[in-house]
């Protein structure tokens, strides 16, 4: 007599079928669901909320720019900017010609003595092309800048007698100043975090890697709200609809006024000042603004 097997009343049979491809999906889901979450483009974990960060006010002024705004100071490629606050001031970038940023410093009257640290963005010479005007004066600061910077110039930041400080995670400043981690690009770079009582200010040295995951990573490491972005783009070959899609991506983030300067390019500018309004903020070389 035929037996039948258990496996026809018990639909063990078909189970049996599609077992190896249920367990490979459910594989997938939990691989998903236990992997870290990346940033688009750039392959590295997000962040949650890891950076805690005071509240501080003070000024932020702009030294060196292409874009003119102050008459007495000369525009040329390149940025930087000076983070003034109640108990620490920051020097953003240093510009391309050491002439012209010696001249800007003169003329909105900064006291070089006076700026304890430095941060540099990326390697680009129109970024760093001034550091000697402040080694020079003050080589007692800090210089914090990407692991990635090349040997020589960590080497002569050295010999000036300033400290290396080397990142590639997002590291504290002073209570309400950080770095954004550095993220992979061509060259890596980092933004600057200050924590105001409005929101969070990030400053951009040229976003290679995309102002958008700059903002990113600033929001995923604070969970805080961008009130204010500010500095070079990068977008000086975008087109309109790129651009359009880049303000909508901006708006969604959250980030609630922009101020594209440097390499940003004249149709970033306009096309942000079309989709933010009196949000898109007109600066270069001597903008000065309280938070």
């Amino acid at each position: 007599m035929q037996t039948e097997s258990l496996d026809r009343f018990t639909g063990l049979s078909g189970l049996r079928k599609w077992l190896p491809f249920a367990v490979a999906v459910i594989t997938v889901a939990i691989t998903a669901l236990l992997l870290p979450r990346v940033l688009p483009r750039y392959g590295q974990e997000v962040p949650q909320y890891t950076l805690t960060l005071e509240e501080c006010s003070g000024t932020l002024t702009i030294l060196y720019d292409n874009n003119p705004y102050e008459e007495s100071c000369l525009p040329e490629w390149g940025f930087s900017c000076l983070v003034e606050l109640e108990d620490k001031t920051i020097l953003f970038d240093t510009g391309g010609d050491s002439e012209a940023f010696a001249h800007n410093i003169n003329a909105l009257g900064v006291e070089i003595t006076e700026i304890d640290c430095i941060v540099l963005s990326h390697e680009h010479w129109d970024h760093v092309g001034g550091i000697d005007i402040v080694l020079d004066a003050n080589p007692g600061v800090s210089v914090y800048l990407p692991e990635t910077f090349p040997f020589h110039i960590k080497s002569n930041i050295r010999v000036k007698g300033a400290t290396v400080v080397e990142t590639s995670d997002a590291t504290v400043i002073c209570e309400g100043v950080a770095t954004t981690r550095v993220l992979d690009a061509n060259p890596d770079e980092q933004a600057l975090i200050i924590n105001t009582p409005f929101g969070l200010i990030l400053v951009t040295g040229c976003s290679h890697p995309g102002v958008e995951n700059l903002a990113r990573d600033a929001l995923n490491l604070t969970g805080g709200e961008i009130c204010l972005a500010v500095g070079g783009f990068h977008l000086g070959g975008a087109t309109r609809t790129q651009l359009g899609l880049l303000v909508e991506e901006m708006k969604e983030l959250g980030v609630l006024k922009i101020a594209p300067t440097h390499c940003s390019g004249d149709l970033a500018r306009q096309v942000f000042r079309e989709g933010y309004g009196d949000d898109c903020l007109d600066v270069g070389v001597g903008f000065s603004m309280g938070f």
